[in-house]
C-alpha cells in the first residue's frame, strides 16, 4: 500500500509541477521568418550555377565545336585506321589478316 501511495504522491508532484509552467509569447512573425529561411535555402542551390553565364556558355560551345572537327578530321584520315590496326596488333586484338571474315 506504501507503494501505492507514493505512485500517487508522484503523479501529483508532476501534475503540480506542470502547473507552474508558463506560457510561452512567441513572437507574431515567427512563421514568416522560417518560412524565408526555408525559401533561402533553395536560392543558395541556384547560386552555384551562377557562374555559367552566357560568356561561358558560348566559349564552352565554341571549344567543343572546335574538338568536334579535329575529331572529325582525323577519323577520316587514313592515320586513323592505321594507328587503330597497329594498336590492335600489338595488344594481340586482332587475329592477323588472313583470319578475318570481312576482307
Amino acid at each position: 500500500m506504501e507503494r501505492n501511495k507514493s505512485i500517487k504522491e508522484i503523479v501529483e508532484e508532476t501534475m503540480n509541477a506542470m502547473d507552474t509552467n508558463e506560457a510561452v509569447n512567441v513572437s507574431p512573425f515567427f512563421k514568416d521568418k522560417t518560412m524565408q529561411k526555408m525559401f533561402a535555402q533553395e536560392d543558395e542551390e541556384e547560386q552555384v550555377w551562377s557562374w555559367f553565364t552566357p560568356k561561358v556558355q558560348l566559349a564552352t560551345l565554341v571549344c567543343v565545336v572546335i574538338l568536334n572537327i579535329l575529331a572529325f578530321t582525323q577519323l577520316n584520315s587514313g592515320n586513323y585506321d592505321s594507328g587503330i590496326d597497329e594498336f590492335a596488333e600489338i595488344y594481340g586484338l586482332s587475329s592477323g589478316s588472313d583470319m578475318s571474315l570481312f576482307n
